[in-house]
């Protein structure tokens, strides 16, 4: 957005661009405790061999659980449906000098087949989720090992994230509120 506040002697009361992006993560886990996972054509973890949950940006008007379920499919073709919210996180500064929240999504597989996309997925594979976890990055980085251990209680059923709760807005809008069981 270009934007030019013409007055010079009245501050102006212009409201920033978009102050933030919110992205998802699609963790995905099969009837034998195996993850689906990816590794991407660009960015950070091109030619890295990481292997890492799904993940995407939610678009403009689009819920958190449905941009989940999106990118899962656009990624790797399997179709899943959204269970609960298990974490987030707040950065500052991190896109583009915007603020950058994130959730990592419980989601549960309807199909198997793998039909990994071209344009941005290198690979794409289902990995048993201790596997996952024990990758030297994962262990090395503080914020992916905490959604790895957030994930394995999840498995465990040792913890329970946030579901869905379809409301309707004072103005008669339909919305989600996302509270635990």
């Amino acid at each position: 957005m270009l934007v030019h506040w013409i007055p010079t002697d009245i501050p102006s009361t212009l409201p920033a661009n978009a102050s933030h992006r919110v992205g998802v993560g699609g963790f995905v886990m099969n009837s034998k405790r195996e993850v689906l996972v990816v590794q991407e054509t660009s960015g950070k973890f091109k030619g890295t061999g990481v292997w890492k949950l799904p993940t995407g940006v939610v678009n403009e008007g689009e819920d958190i659980c449905t941009a989940a379920i999106r990118e899962v499919q656009e990624e790797t073709g399997i179709e899943a449906d959204f269970v609960e919210i298990l974490a987030f996180r707040q950065s500052h500064k991190s896109f583009y000098t915007k603020s950058d929240l994130f959730f990592v999504c419980l989601l549960q597989p309807k199909s198997s087949e793998i039909e990994k996309q071209i344009v941005e997925i290198e690979a794409a594979q289902w990995m048993p989720i201790d596997a996952y976890a024990d990758q030297p990055f994962v262990k090395k980085n503080q914020q992916f090992s905490a959604i790895a251990k957030i994930c394995i209680e999840r498995s465990n059923e040792q913890i329970t994230g946030f579901t869905p709760k379809a409301v309707t807005t004072g103005s008669g809008k339909k919305t989600y509120i996302y509270s635990p069981k």
